[in-house]
Formats: structure tokens, C-alpha cells, sequence
């Protein structure tokens, strides 16, 4: 149930995902019924048999030049303007035919064609040593995926056999769940600048390159599955199996350890009332607070919590904070509305990186 509620959050979300596991366990007939749950077209494209020219387009002369016409599949999904394209048994599709997926996984683009942005991409593998002449994901493919890996439910399967086959109970998300994204930016880039290390880990063995690893595109899609996955109140194994399948199990560990010892305050308490936040020691800590904060007041500019803002950030300079302060305030001056004052008192700390960065 676990695994459907984390597929159903990342479709919806549109991060494509590969599903891991051994040939038989129901990975196609559960995207098939995930698909018609959510009311989602579904093209189902068996990558092993495909050519690359399947999903670069192939080349129709033309007066004005040569176009890379896209085959049938893309066209029905651009007409139905949504929809889920699931590329069954890509770990049997051969380099070329992989490197001639990068595009249609990242950017959703076949051919000369741009798929509508509310079409998904889910593919599924199995291990290479369970697949017929199968290859390891090359690096760059894998990267552009969250990997999830799924486990086989003995007791569902049972009850699956008796009582038919169906997913219910699937995450719904909100029309304006988009609007946490940059709270969760926020969020994971306190933990990278906490652990640097960790935003970029390409694993030197091939098997490992073809799985989920941290890099800068893996902790954006980290950073919007956090967002979907918080606005249906996710259950935290759901959580877990998504970060993981973003950035790998030991950042993902590293990175939910380092959450729940955070105990952030609400932002939007402290633009309400500047004057009575008490900063931590813990620098990470301090960072992610007045990131939160900035990110908040710019959400929603007003000059009430333009001022606030400002406040938090002379606070945090007054306690010794003004490196980290500085990285909010550019934010919240390049901000800046005409009709906002500019408080001198608060601002005097940060007058001249501000103007030698052409912000003021």
C-alpha cells in the first residue's frame, strides 16, 4: 500500500519514476489500475523493442528543413493533454536506446513534440541478473528518476486472488500543493549547506550509477515530493521511500536524522511577531529558520512583513548570525517592491553587501 501511495504522490507531482523489482510481482497491472484510478491516459511503450529514432523522432524532409516527427503514442498523449507514459522493461533497453530517453524522462520531449506538463513518466526494471540481456541504467537516465522498489505483499496478493484486483485509499493532491515547493527548497538547501558533501555523490561503480544518488537535480525532486507528500499528510514510510529513491538510502537517512531534530518555528509566527524569536546556537539550525522566514515574507509581500522581515535579520546580526543573515537579506532586497520603504535602522548592517551586489 505504501509503494502505491508513494507512485500515486510522485505521478501526480510529475517526477518520473522507476520501479524496481523481479518479473511477475504486478509492477505493469498496478501502474495500469494507478493510471485508471487517477483518471490519466495511459501509453504503455515497451522500451527493450523500441529504436533510439522511437524517442528522438524520425527525420521527415520538409521545405523549410528536417523535422523529427514523434511517433503515435506522443501524439495521443499531446491531444488528451494529460496522461501517464509508462516505459515497461527499460532495463532491457539497450545505451542508445537510453541515451535517446533522457530527453523524454527529464523534459518530455519526443522528437520535435513537447508533451504537455501534466503528463507523467513511470518506467520499471527488473534487476539486470533477473533480465534477459539486460544492461545497468547509465548514470545520467538514473539520475533523472526516484527509484522506488517493490516489495511483495503476500496478504494483498491473497486478497487480490479472491476478491479481485483494485487500488483504493490513493492521495488526492490539492490544487495549489505547489505552493510549499519553496519552503521544502528551503529546507533542503539548509541540509546541504549543513552537509556539503552530499549534493553531489556520483558512485564510481556502475551498478550503484545506475540506482538513486544525490546530485543538484535529485534534491529538486526531493525538495517537490516533500511538498506533495506534506499537503495528503503522507505517512513517514511513504516519506522516506521517496527521499530514498531521490537521493539513496544513506543521504536519505542523513537527511530525515538532521529533519527531526531541527524544530523549526512557524514562520509565519515569527513575521508576526520579529521581536520574539530566540535564534539557536546551532548554525544549520539559525540558517534554515531565517531562510524560512525570507522565503515567507516574499511569498507574500506586504510592507507590514517587509519590515518584519528585516527585523528578523538585524536580530540574527545582533547575535552574531550576520554571514548567515547576509544570504537572506539579498533575498529579500532583490524582492523589493517600489512602494516599500527601506528601513535604515534595520538595513544598516547590510547597506553596503547589499549595494555592492547592485541591490540597493
Amino acid at each position: 500500500m505504501s509503494t502505491n501511495c508513494a507512485l500515486a504522490i510522485a505521478i501526480q507531482a510529475g517526477v518520473p519514476i522507476l520501479t524496481w523489482g523481479p518479473p511477475g510481482v504486478g509492477k505493469t497491472a498496478t501502474i495500469t489500475m494507478l493510471a485508471d484510478a487517477l483518471e490519466l491516459p495511459l501509453e504503455v511503450v515497451l522500451a527493450s523493442i523500441r529504436e533510439p529514432s522511437d524517442f528522438s523522432g524520425l527525420p521527415v524532409i520538409e521545405e523549410k528543413g528536417v523535422r523529427m516527427e514523434p511517433p503515435a503514442w506522443a501524439h495521443r498523449l499531446a491531444l488528451a493533454g494529460k496522461g501517464l507514459l509508462f516505459l515497461d522493461e527499460i532495463s532491457t533497453a539497450p545505451p542508445a536506446v537510453q541515451s535517446a530517453l533522457l530527453r523524454v524522462v527529464l523534459d518530455r520531449v519526443v522528437g520535435d513534440l513537447a508533451l504537455p506538463a501534466s503528463v507523467s513518466v513511470v518506467a520499471s526494471a527488473n534487476p539486470p541478473e533477473q533480465a534477459v540481456g539486460g544492461w545497468d541504467l547509465s548514470a545520467p537516465l538514473a539520475n533523472r528518476f526516484c527509484h522506488l522498489f517493490w516489495s511483495l505483499d503476500t496478504q494483498g496478493w491473497v486478497d487480490g486472488m479472491i476478491g479481485g484486483w483494485s487500488v483504493s485509499g490513493l492521495p488526492h493532491l490539492p490544487p495549489a500543493w505547489e505552493n510549499s515547493i519553496p519552503d521544502k527548497e528551503v529546507l533542503v538547501a539548509s541540509f546541504i549547506r549543513h552537509r556539503p558533501h552530499l549534493l553531489l555523490q556520483v558512485p564510481e561503480d556502475e551498478g550503484q550509477a545506475g540506482k538513486a544518488w544525490p546530485s543538484p537535480r535529485s534534491w529538486s525532486m526531493t525538495a517537490r515530493l516533500l511538498a506533495a507528500a506534506e499537503t495528503v499528510q503522507a505517512e513517514e514510510d511513504v516519506v522516506a521511500s521517496l527521499v530514498a529513491g531521490c537521493v539513496g538510502e544513506g543521504a536519505c537517512l542523513e537527511f530525515l536524522a538532521w529533519r527531526r531534530d531541527l524544530d523549526l518555528p512557524d514562520p509565519e509566527e515569527v513575521l508576526a511577531n520579529p521581536t520574539y524569536l530566540q535564534l539557536p546556537d546551532r548554525g544549520d539550525q539559525a540558517f534554515a529558520i531565517l531562510t524560512a522566514v525570507i522565503t515567507a515574507a516574499v511569498g507574500r509581500l506586504t510592507e507590514e512583513r517587509w519590515f518584519a522581515a528585516w527585523c528578523v535579520l538585524a536580530l540574527a546580526s545582533e547575535h552574531g548570525m550576520k554571514d548567515i543573515a547576509a544570504v537572506a537579506a539579498k533575498k529579500l532586497a532583490a524582492a523589493r517592491k517600489p512602494e516599500l520603504s527601506i528601513p535604515l535602522k534595520e538595513l544598516q548592517e547590510f547597506a553596503p553587501l547589499l549595494q555592492k551586489g547592485g541591490l540597493m
